[in-house]
């Protein structure tokens, strides 16, 4: 199975958050096929830049080393995103949305 993950999901991964339930957590180590989308990497720097994300500063980076499969932001997801219906106004979580349904992946949130 092909996954996408989203920010939450690589943090509690790379932090070993028992949130991040063990059977994800397993798929995560052992699978593949997932991916992380640039969005996530440019949401947590903007977070950390206006202060809602802190430690560790070098965070964006430690995500973007995770060894996930990285899945760029093309003109194509852009278009699903801005065609997608406003029942979630977060544009992170809409390029998510987009990238998964662009590229028949699996979001796990």
């Amino acid at each position: 199975m092909k996954l996408l993950v989203d920010t939450h999901v690589v943090i509690w991964w790379l932090t070993d958050d028992p949130t991040l339930a063990e059977d994800i957590k397993a798929q995560l180590d052992h699978e593949p096929d997932v991916f992380l989308s640039a969005v996530t990497v440019w949401e947590v720097a903007i977070k950390q830049a206006i202060g809602k994300l802190v430690e560790p500063a070098d965070l964006p980076e430690r995500i973007r080393a995770s060894g996930f499969r990285e899945l760029p932001i093309t003109a194509h997801h852009v278009l699903t995103a801005a065609r997608l219906p406003l029942l979630h106004r977060d544009p992170f979580d809409r390029m998510l949305i987009a990238q998964a349904r662009s590229e028949d992946l699996t979001l796990v949130t």
